[in-house]
Order: structure tokens, then C-alpha cells, then sequence
């Protein structure tokens, strides 16, 4: 048995690509058993492309659910556990015959987690889409770049991991909490543009109360504020300023070299323009790791802007372990962290079906059975 919170907990993940993953990731890192079930076709892939983090810490199972066969393993396999996870357009798992009517009527206590780009219903369930139109919808995306330009494409964190797999994870274990008075089961409904739509919540409370006046890049926390926006070094890289607070900026035109006495109020929009060049050109004159070390034990709010092969060396995340080696790639170690029950290193991805004759065995499926299932193609 797995360590950590969920250890004992048993997942059934339907084979998908990025946010419904990524809530398996999430449990599976958690101490959760998470079994895969990918595509019985030949080959040693693991979904999306080999080594794939979104991928470790679960066993995989290959299984036709094109077959009477496999869509029964399916059911077999819900019926041991307490969550199963699918990323199918709606009414698709229906049509598989493994939808949560389906389950339910296996396995009533099961949490049925669904996730989508548009969510169950409403005029845009069924319509084809990724991270960016989600968030387009929502309202997330607008809001970000720079002034008289076009919105940036914050990567797909917003949509398909922030507002997706991070929501259905959370929503499955709402629903595990709520099993515990009930005893039942229910369908968990993560939609991304629900879920981007929530991670702006503060967002409608600045605009509601005046706070957030103005366009795109011209409000304090998208980089309309000098002192909150990023700058490039001497040597090309980029530092983080965040400098909001009086103190903090206090010490951050200390760190820069700055004249307070000749620094322009920086809460004074009037005055932005202005001093987003004084910092600008102050900034230029060291290069990032200089900055950097000007502003160690200082409340400047400066940072590094690290690339992502950069940032496990970085002394504060090597010191936390923020990120560990699985299967030789450096990647995010599992967060939160838990006091009492520490979640392990995870195991890195597993080739797509090599746990197949396990997991079966453990259905109580003898080795005359799994060679039927083969003959009728309903596992590789």
C-alpha cells in the first residue's frame, strides 16, 4: 500500500490527456491506487508521449473498450473502487456502456469524476475546444498581457490544470467527504470554464469596488504597475518585482540604487510611466543573479524569473525538495504536504499495459481467462 493522506483509496482513471490526468497525478501522488485503463492497441507508449509525469505513480491496464469484454472489465474494475476518473465528451461513456448509471448500478458508493472543457450540458457541452477557448469564455483570458496588445496565452495552466484537473481532484474528495454521512456515490461535474470562471473571483470583487479600473495591463497586478511587473537584466534574463507595500518598496529602491528623494511616489498612477523607466534602466545595469543577491535578506520582493530547467536548482526549492528525480527526469514533487503522513517519491510511468495480467489477477481472472480476453480482443 502507497503512503500518504489517500492511502487505501482506489482509483479508476479512463485513459485521457492533461487535465484528467493530472487530477489522477494529483491522487495517485496523494498515496491513492490509481489504475489506468489505456487503449489495448500494441506498442509501449504511455498516453501523450513516454516518461510523461502526468502519467507516474499508477499501474496501467490495456482493455478494448470496443468489446462486450472489455467494457465488462471496466465495470468489474469499478466495482472495487471508490472513484473513477473520465475526460470524454458528454454522453460518450454512455455510448462505451460505462457511464455513471452504469457504474452506479454496479457500485452506488463510487464517486464518478467527469471532466470537460464546457461541462455536461448547456449550448457549448458538446462542441470541440482546448485550454484557450475555455478560458476565453470564462473571462480569464482577457485580462492578461500588455497594454494596447493582444491577451498572452498563459501556457494551459489556467484551463486545462488550474481550472480543470486541480478542481476535479478537489471535487472528488468533497464527494468522498460527503460518502462518509450518506454512504452514496454521485457525479462530479468539472467543467474548465467553471473552473477558470472561479479562479477569477477576486478579480469581479476589484472590478465591482472600483480597484481594478482600468484595461488590459494597466491595473496594478497585470503589469500596468511598475512595481509589479518584470524586468530584463544586463544579461538578457528577466527579474520578478512585486514590490506592492510602502516598506517593501522602500527596500527595493534601496536594492536598485535609487534617490527616495527623487523616486516618484509609486502609488501614484500619474507618476507610473515615468517611474516604470527609472526602475527599468536601474534594473539593466546588473545582470539577474547580481540583482538577485543585492536583494537576498531584503523585503524588495525581487525574485528570478527561472526557467523551467532552471528552477530545481534554485537554493529555496533544493532546500524544501520541491522538486525530485522520478525515473532520471527532474519534475514537481507531490504538494501538499502532510505532517503525518508524507506522500513518497512517485514511481515513474509505467509502459501503457504492463500491469494488465496483475490487475486481472486480481479481479480473480485465471491465466485461461486472460488468453479468452485476448482471443475476443478485448486486452492486448
Amino acid at each position: 500500500m502507497k503512503a500518504g493522506p489517500l492511502s487505501g483509496l482506489k482509483v479508476v482513471e479512463l485513459a485521457g490527456l492533461a487535465p484528467a490526468p493530472f487530477a489522477c497525478t494529483i491522487l495517485a501522488d496523494l498515496g491513492a491506487e490509481v489504475v489506468r485503463i489505456d487503449r489495448a492497441t500494441p506498442g509501449n507508449d504511455v498516453i501523450g508521449f513516454p516518461n510523461d509525469p502526468l502519467a507516474r505513480g499508477r499501474r496501467s491496464i490495456g482493455i478494448n473498450t470496443k468489446t462486450p469484454e472489455g467494457v465488462e472489465l471496466v465495470l468489474k474494475l469499478a466495482e472495487g473502487a471508490d472513484v473513477l476518473i473520465e475526460g470524454f465528451r458528454p454522453g460518450v461513456a454512455e455510448r462505451m456502456g460505462i457511464g455513471p448509471a452504469q457504474v452506479h448500478a454496479r457500485n452506488p458508493r463510487l464517486v464518478y469524476g467527469r471532466m470537460t472543457g464546457y461541462g455536461q450540458d448547456g449550448p457549448l457541452a458538446t462542441v470541440a475546444g482546448h485550454d484557450i477557448n475555455y478560458i476565453g469564455i470564462s473571462g480569464a483570458l482577457e485580462p492578461i498581457g500588455h497594454a494596447g496588445e493582444r491577451p498572452v496565452v498563459p501556457l494551459n495552466l489556467v484551463g486545462d490544470f488550474g481550472g480543470g484537473g486541480l478542481l476535479l481532484a478537489m471535487g472528488v474528495l468533497a464527494a468522498l467527504y460527503e460518502r462518509t454521512s450518506s454512504g452514496k456515490g454521485q457525479v462530479v461535474d468539472a467543467s474548465m470554464v467553471d473552473g477558470a470562471a472561479l479562479l477569477t473571483t477576486s478579480l469581479h470583487g476589484m472590478l465591482d469596488s472600483g480597484l481594478w479600473p482600468g484595461g488590459r495591463g494597466e491595473n496594478m497586478l497585470d503589469g500596468g504597475a511598475p512595481f509589479y511587473d518584470t524586468y530584463e537584466t544586463a544579461d538578457g534574463k528577466y527579474v520578478a518585482i512585486g514590490a506592492i507595500e510602502m516598506r517593501f518598496w522602500g527596500d527595493l529602491v534601496k536594492v536598485l540604487g535609487l534617490d527616495p528623494e527623487e523616486t516618484p511616489v509609486h502609488v501614484d498612477k500619474n507618476e507610473w510611466p515615468k517611474l516604470r523607466k527609472i526602475v527599468a534602466e536601474a534594473v539593466a545595469k546588473h545582470t539577474r543573479d547580481e540583482l538577485v543577491a543585492k536583494a537576498e535578506g531584503t523585503d524588495a520582493c525581487l525574485t528570478p524569473v527561472l526557467a523551467p530547467r532552471e528552477a530545481p536548482s534554485h537554493p529555496h526549492n533544493v532546500a524544501r525538495g520541491t522538486f525530485v528525480d522520478v525515473g532520471g527526469m527532474m519534475q514537481p514533487a507531490p504538494a501538499p504536504r502532510f505532517d503525518r503522513t508524507p506522500s513518497e517519491t512517485p514511481e515513474p510511468p509505467r509502459p501503457k499495459g504492463a500491469d494488465t495480467a496483475g490487475v486481472l489477477a486480481e479481479l480473480g481472472v485465471d491465466a485461461d481467462g486472460i488468453e479468452r480476453l485476448k482471443a475476443a480482443g478485448a486486452i492486448v
